[in-house]
């Protein structure tokens, strides 16, 4: 069964990213999601260049599969009318109103699963649920810098760089979608509801994990890797004749196969090559070797090269280049909504069925 959470009703009183994102995996497990908007809309509706159909693309990749209501919960009687209806027929909420909005138009957490003891409420917030910047608000681009994700991200000594993905946000509705799922599963044991709590700054600090562990351990900053990583080395991106590639030699063994393969089977007995915490100690000098290797040849040569070694490794592809693959299109990831349009489905099969594109980004008010 390819939509597991039909049946499921799930009201989104949300915008942006965040929000949307955690609602839409669960409209792509199959629940029928409604997404409450202002009567001007979601802000992310004019988040472009580029816009398809009037709307930007990102608006139409993220809030496919959902229904649009156009509430104006400004006016008492509207917001009054939304309790009811949740009261009488959702299973979930998640909301990522600014902080005490939702509690003030009576839509709040306590309010609403006080009057309906089965419902599962999600509160997607900024900072937390407590402390002293909770009432503030918050955005990825944000969290990634106050939460350290900017501090390890790109080249060190030079400027921080913001992943180019909305990791915070996208990962936030991955982390209230979970929650959900599991409250889902303990009301179907027990019969009770409950309140589910997510932020922005608790996803960049669990991102961080191994960083802040990192720190504590050896009283040291981390730095930044560039395309590489701490601790594993050669791990990282080499400039070919014509582009990008990844090497992968993750540990001794490999790293064996790599220097026979590039044909340097003297850094095998290289001391500072003779283990991974020698070469992640060494690595300028390694990698000084490597560049100087790879930029001789296109990235099919290496490729062939590499695979023949089994040494994992990969091209930096550009987005027309990861469409176009054949391993893209056999997966079946790209599910066309028109002849000049494929959206990114949800990243699960179930019984080797992906859960279908059922309909495109909902109009405004679509729902009403």
């Amino acid at each position: 069964m390819a939509q597991p959470l039909a049946g499921i009703r799930v009201f989104e009183l949300g915008s942006n990213v965040a929000g949307p994102y955690g609602a839409w995996i669960l409209a792509e497990l199959g629940a029928e999601v409604i997404k409450v908007e202002r009567p001007e809309g979601d802000d992310a509706r004019q988040w472009g260049p580029p816009f398809y159909q009037g709307q930007a693309t990102l608006f139409h990749a993220i809030n496919r599969n959902k229904k649009s209501a156009v509430r104006d919960l400004k006016q008492a009687e509207v917001a009054a009318k939304l309790r009811r209806d949740i009261v009488d027929g959702a299973d979930v909420v998640l909301q990522n109103m600014r902080s005490g909005a939702a509690a003030k138009l009576g839509l709040g957490a306590e309010q609403l699963c006080r009057d309906k003891p089965d419902l599962i409420y999600c509160n997607l917030h900024a900072f937390g649920a407590k402390g002293p910047l909770k009432s503030r608000p918050g955005y990825d681009a944000l969290m990634q810098a106050f939460g350290g994700v900017m501090s390890v991200t790109g080249a060190e000594g030079q400027p921080p760089v913001r992943c180019g993905i909305s990791v915070i946000d996208m990962g936030t509705g991955m982390w209230c979608a979970i929650g959900i799922l599991a409250a889902l599963a303990r009301r179907a044991a027990t019969g009770k509801g409950g309140i589910v709590d997510a932020s922005l700054l608790e996803t960049a600090l669990a991102w961080n994990t191994f960083y802040a562990a990192d720190y504590q351990v050896t009283g040291t900053v981390p730095k930044r890797f560039g395309t590489g990583v701490r601790g594993i080395a050669p791990y990282q991106a080499y400039e070919c004749a014509d582009g990008y590639l990844i090497v992968a030699a993750s540990n001794d063994r490999l790293f064996v196969k790599l220097a026979d393969a590039l044909g340097h089977p003297e850094w095998r007995t290289d001391p500072r090559f003779a283990d991974n915490p020698s070469r992640s100690d060494h690595r300028e000098a390694l990698n000084a070797m490597i560049d100087g290797l790879l930029i001789e040849h296109p990235r099919a040569h290496w490729r062939d090269l590499l695979d023949t070694a089994g040494i994992p490794n990969a091209p930096i592809q550009s987005i027309d280049e990861v469409l176009a693959h054949p391993q893209v299109q056999a997966i079946g990831m790209a599910q066309p909504l028109a002849d000049d349009l494929q959206l990114f489905g949800l990243p699960l099969s179930f019984d080797g069925e992906r859960p279908p594109l059922r309909n495109g980004a909902p109009d405004l008010g679509d729902e009403n």
